[in-house]
């Protein structure tokens, strides 16, 4: 049996909220497990533009990637496909969602301590623990608790 390959790109879309940081989980349609936004490549986008445009369907979001964060997950969806998910960190300084309801049943802003328990599958956890190591590295963490945006300099310009 030949195997097919599969490419999506997708975030971890966050926000600052009462002096937390705060992830926007989703919920698919189909198979209704809680994940992070995400969708196939097309025609000769790079990772980043396909990411930024699948955040803005899906959530109706425009988001700023944190630099220097890019995981990737691989897996089996089904038998005889393996699929590539690239994933980046964003901010959305805007929170107001509009949900793509083809795709998504709904939505959510969850606390970074509180994430794990809502996503679905264990890669989304380990996923989720990168993305605090980042955060905290680039000292979001700090300037959420202050009360402050990110640090203007953990964002390249886009």
């Amino acid at each position: 049996m030949t195997l097919t390959k599969e490419k999506s790109c997708g975030a971890l879309v966050y926000r600052v909220k009462e002096r937390r940081i705060q992830l926007l989980i989703i919920k698919h349609r189909m198979g209704g497990h809680w994940s992070f936004p995400k969708g196939h490549v097309e025609n000769q986008e790079t990772e980043v533009e396909t990411a930024l445009r699948e955040v803005k369907e899906e959530t109706g979001l425009s988001i700023r990637l944190l630099e220097g964060f890019r995981e990737q997950v691989s897996y089996f969806p089904r038998p005889g496909v393996s699929k590539d998910v690239v994933y980046f960190l964003g901010f959305a300084s805007d929170s107001h969602t509009k949900m793509q309801e083809e795709e998504i049943s709904a939505l959510r802003w969850v606390d970074l301590s509180q994430c794990h328990k809502f996503l679905t599958y264990a890669n989304d956890k380990l996923l989720l623990g990168r993305a605090k190591q980042h955060l905290k590295k680039h000292g979001c963490l700090d300037a959420a608790k202050k009360g402050l945006p990110p640090p203007p300099d953990a964002h390249p310009q886009q």
